[in-house]
C-alpha cells in the first residue's frame, strides 16, 4: 500500500498487475482486479487556486499537472474512483484512486464500499479554507 510521509502525496502504486511511476501508469490485464494510485501528485490545492476566469489557457492547463495520475484512466475509460483514505497532519484528505478492469465497475464500487466500512470518512471534514 501507499506510505505517506511528511504530508507528501505518494508516488507509487500497489499490486503486481499495475505498472507505474510518472508516465508509465497503467493497469494491465494481469490477475489483479484493482490497482491503487495516488489521486494527486501533491496535497489538494487551496480553495480558489483553480481560477475559472483565467484567460491564458496554457497557464490554466498547467495548474492541472497535479492530476497526472487521473488522466490515463479518463482516456482509457477504465472504471476508477477516488477515496479519501489518508489525512495529512493538517487534516487535509489524501485521495487514493482505485482502478478496475474495463467494464468492471462492480468490483471498483464493491471495494470502495468495503473500504468505507473499514476506514469511515463520513463526517470527517478538512479545516475550512475560508
Amino acid at each position: 500500500m501507499f506510505v505517506v510521509k511528511d504530508d507528501k502525496a505518494p508516488d507509487a502504486v500497489f499490486c503486481d498487475g499495475c505498472i507505474g511511476h510518472g508516465d508509465e501508469l497503467s493497469h494491465n490485464s494481469g490477475e489483479d482486479d484493482l490497482c491503487g494510485f495516488a489521486r494527486l501528485a501533491q496535497l489538494p490545492r487551496p480553495l480558489g487556486y483553480y481560477d475559472m476566469s483565467e484567460t491564458d489557457i496554457d497557464r490554466y492547463n498547467a495548474k492541472w499537472a497535479d492530476s497526472v495520475f487521473a488522466f490515463p484512466f479518463n482516456i482509457s475509460g477504465q472504471p476508477a474512483i477516488s477515496l479519501p483514505l489518508g489525512w495529512s497532519k493538517g487534516g487535509v484528505p489524501i485521495g487514493v484512486q482505485l482502478v478496475g478492469r474495463h467494464g468492471d465497475e462492480a468490483t471498483v464500487l464493491a471495494a470502495s464500499a468495503q473500504l468505507e466500512q473499514e476506514m469511515p470518512w463520513k463526517g470527517r471534514r478538512p479545516p475550512s479554507a475560508l
